[in-house]
């Protein structure tokens, strides 16, 4: 920006300067004239954003300033624009009307737009929430809020980092904000993938959090809304309120509760669990998230829930049965199905039209959609109260159709009204009888002019009378001379013309007074009635808002319905036991992108806490060894949820905890490698088990030597089966075939295998899971498929070769030792494991050696011989 002595030189850069000042940090848009003008370094960003002319203008003694601008009524374009590359936005609009005043016209910033403050439709996603979240660092502890602007949500948590960092994955905040001196601490805890702002501390404060958000519900206490004792939690939730209020948004009624995130509700999913099994993003281009498969929603209300319930899977079976009973109902009776989905699409986006009139930024033709909305509404009701589901019938005892706002938005607002309140005609005819009489003179006035023409003519019989108008006067009436002694007393003569003459009258005047100023007091009278009747919707915000999240809820178990009529699901039965039984599971993404006239291949997966813990898989790459981790963990997943699955039966016993760790995961730009990740997500498992959790481990230890990969894994493995307290059921795929030694050692340790089929000397990938370990990993198979050249494929099976018969008494050394490995062992792999004759003449030599009675000389003649064995 130029300097500020540049800027005072003329008063409107004094102007804009003094505003610019008390908004560090945003890009400031200065309404001026019919522009929204930008200055200096705000100039440069804008135009290269945006993609706008940047100039220079004079700047009073100053040589220039930079600037760059658009039309105000492109604001709805470029906004969205600057919000998405990361620009918090000021809007610096005018106060009051240029002609009314003689001094610089007042202005003041009306909003402040960031990525976690917004309820533009071009910068919102339809299908999901735009949060704002606030975190909280207290040594050990941490608080916790998301706040949703454009639909008035509101939760609150508190917890550990590790919970704080699943609950950023599983939310996805626009925004993030923290204390200002915990920058590093953030990233370092929760990365840097999150739109950051760190605001001043005392805004953490407890005192000053509990008194913003009780004058926010107007309430003594939070005990109502149950989070009174998360003390950080709470904290977390003043500093958004605080946010949003230094936002300039002040109507914000309709966040109208507070509710507790609660932990124990829900399955636990860790934020690597939500990546690898890609519940709502793709890992990769072109790959495809389980939310495009499940997502049939008619709503984007009923998107938004359904990403939310994917996230947050339940753990109570009566609650997840509810849901079941509900898709299984819709699921029979096709015609139900097809009804209500023809009534919930008309609805449209109600939580955040309600939320917008709250925030009294609803236009014209959102108020009548929100009418529209309400109408349908009484239809679902209608229809809902008379089936024989109880759930169903559950969700239309509690659906309000808001009868008497609707009448009264259909009854006062023409139904097809402009966008904007300022074009008119938006107030509908027989409201206001002085709108009518105001619409008949602007817009009926050549007629009421001719009507006074004849009516005065009648009565006169002045013949020749005319009604005109000029700039001097008015409008007037007109005489020729051959009639001007008829003319009534009461006419006011004005001016005297060679064959005529020209009055006014008190009617006509009166007339004039009123059709010339009739267009303004129209705007000014169908604002005021638009603003009063929006006002009066107010009170209807709660009930609207929960019809909202009813008709989401409808439309989410419709969604699973209908995915689950055209893919085959069928319903799984959940169970208090602790066991998870699959009969013919598939992948419910992997199957929907095979080629044309390929089908999936099923598979029976059986686990349970008494015969069966722990499976280890073997078998070739390639063959569907992570597939078949991730589906089990997806048919788990989206019975909890509440959708039928992918599977020609499936008893699901409840799950509270579902672990991944799948494929690699580099974190090198912070200087770990995929062994330290692939370590560290492991224990992160291991350290945070339950008797329901599952578990998946796909090639653990694969980033070390194979002796440190094959230890580790089998240590995991040994561990996780002899936990004293949790019986975790786990898929554990692996390359190291000597792990099926492990089932003769542990009984709840079973070995399956990936099946394939050579024939001549090629391989074909069975994908069926089988009894029993695999042997072989067929990897130069796979290269040769994968189109490695010729030459190096057969030169690879050449060295294989060699390798298999120089080391095949070493591999049997190291089968022998596995095998000698008994339950609660404390060993460590000897270094001379190998059968290497070097190796064993070093150790025969050290074994010789009586350390107490060796001199330093002969300690080092002795190190000399052992150096000149391995040159």
């Amino acid at each position: 920006m130029a300097k500020t002595k540049e800027i005072k030189e003329t008063p409107l850069m004094a102007q804009y300067n003094q505003i610019k000042a008390k908004y560090p940090g945003a890009l400031l848009l200065f309404r001026v004239g019919d522009f929204y003008e930008t200055f200096g370094e705000d100039a440069i960003k804008a135009s290269e954003i945006l993609g706008i002319t940047l100039t220079k203008r004079a700047n009073g003694a100053a040589s220039h300033i930079e600037l760059a601008g658009f039309p105000h009524h492109s604001v709805e374009t470029y906004l969205p624009k600057l919000v998405r590359a990361g620009q918090r936005v000021a809007i610096c609009d005018q106060l009051e009307d240029p002609k009314t005043t003689k001094t610089i016209v007042k202005r003041g910033v009306t909003e402040l737009v960031t990525p976690g403050v917004a309820y533009n439709e071009n910068i919102l996603n339809n299908k999901s929430n735009n949060y704002l979240a606030a975190v909280y660092f207290e040594k050990n502890s941490f608080g916790i809020s998301f706040l949703d602007i454009s639909t008035g949500e509101f939760l609150v948590a508190q917890g550990s980092s590790d919970y704080i960092d699943k609950l950023l994955q599983s939310f996805k905040p626009s925004e993030v904000i923290f204390q200002k001196s915990k920058s590093r601490d953030f990233v370092s805890l929760f990365g840097d993938k999150f739109y950051t702002y760190a605001v001043d501390e005392w805004i953490f404060g407890q005192d000053y959090a509990n008194e913003t958000l009780l004058k926010h519900f107007g309430t003594i206490s939070l005990k109502g809304f149950g989070i009174e004792n998360l003390e950080h939690g709470v904290i977390a939730a003043g500093a958004c309120l605080h946010y949003i209020h230094e936002a300039e948004h002040r109507n914000v009624q309709h966040i109208s509760g507070i509710s507790r995130i609660e932990e124990d509700k829900y399955v636990w999913l860790d934020r690597f669990t939500i990546r690898n099994l890609e519940l709502i993003f793709a890992n990769n281009d072109g790959a495809t998230p389980l939310i495009h498969i499940l997502d049939q929603t008619a709503s984007p209300m009923g998107a938004r829930m359904l990403r939310k319930w994917m996230v947050m899977p339940l753990k109570e079976k009566v609650l997840i049965d509810e849901r079941l009973a509900v898709v299984d109902y819709l699921f029979t009776n096709a015609e139900l199905r097809e009804e209500l989905l023809g009534m919930i699409k008309p609805i449209g986006d109600l939580e955040r039209l309600i939320s917008k009139v709250a925030l009294l930024k609803a236009n014209p033709r959102e108020v009548v959609q929100l009418g529209r909305a309400l109408a349908s509404i009484a239809e679902i009701k209608t229809v809902c109260e008379q089936v024989g589901q109880e759930s169903l019938r559950k969700i239309a005892d509690q659906l309000n159709p808001c009868k008497l706002i609707r009448e009264k938005i259909e009854k006062e607002l023409n139904q097809e009204p402009p966008a904007l309140i300022n074009k008119g005609g938006v107030i509908a005819s027989g409201v206001s009888e002085e709108l009518d009489q105001l619409r008949k003179i602007a817009f009926s006035g050549k007629d009421y002019l001719l009507e006074i023409q004849r009516r005065e003519i009648e009565r006169t019989g002045i013949t020749s009378l005319k009604v005109s108008f000029n700039n001097v006067f008015g409008y007037y009436l007109e005489v020729t001379h051959a009639h001007k002694d008829k003319v009534p007393a009461e006419w006011i003569r004005k001016q005297t013309l060679v064959n005529a003459e020209r009055y006014i009258t008190p009617e006509l005047k009166e007339y004039e007074d009123k059709i010339l100023g009739a267009e303004e007091k129209i705007f000014t009278l169908e604002t005021k009635l638009y603003a009063d009747l929006v006002l009066s919707m107010s009170e209807y915000i709660k009930p609207i808002q929960f019809n909202a999240y009813l008709v989401a809820m409808l439309d989410v178990l419709l969604s699973f319905t209908t995915v689950a009529v055209r893919n085959k699901f069928n319903k799984p039965e959940i169970s208090e036991e602790n066991v998870i039984d699959i009969k013919a599971g598939r992948h419910p993404v992997i199957e929907k992108s095979l080629p044309l006239g390929e089908e999936y291949i099923p598979n029976d997966v059986f686990l349970d806490d008494q015969q069966q813990q722990i499976i280890i898989v073997t078998g070739p790459n390639m063959a569907g060894k992570s597939a078949l981790l991730r589906q089990t963990a997806l048919i788990v997943l989206m019975a909890q949820v509440g959708s039928f699955v992918p599977a020609k039966a499936a008893k699901i016993g409840i799950v509270d905890k579902i672990f991944t760790r799948v494929g690699a995961s580099d974190n090198l730009s912070t200087g770990e490698s995929t062994f330290m990740v692939e370590m560290n997500e492991t224990a992160s498992i291991l350290n945070n088990l339950s008797n329901r959790s599952l578990i998946l481990l796909d090639e653990i230890g694969r980033g070390t030597s194979t002796y440190d990969g094959i230890s580790i894994a089998w240590s995991i493995a040994e561990y996780l089966h002899e936990h004293p307290t949790a019986k975790a059921k786990t898929l554990f795929a692996t390359h190291y075939h000597e792990m099926n030694e492990m089932e003769a050692e542990f009984s709840r340790i079973k070995n399956y295998n990936v099946s394939i089929k050579e024939v001549d000397n090629k391989v074909i990938f069975l994908r069926k899971l089988v009894r029993g370990g695999s042997e072989h990993s067929f990897g130069i198979h796979v290269a040769r498929m994968a189109g490695m050249p010729a030459k190096v494929v057969n030169k690879a099976n050449i060295i294989l070769k060699k390798l298999e018969d120089e080391r095949s008494s070493g591999e049997n050394h190291i089968k022998n030792s596995v095998k000698k490995l008994k339950k609660n062992d404390q060993m460590q792999l000897n270094i001379f494991s190998l059968d290497d004759p070097i190796l064993i003449k070093i150790r025969d030599s050290l074994t010789d050696l009586d350390v107490n009675i060796l001199t330093p000389v002969e300690a080092l003649i002795k190190l000399n011989e052992i150096q000149k064995l391995i040159e």
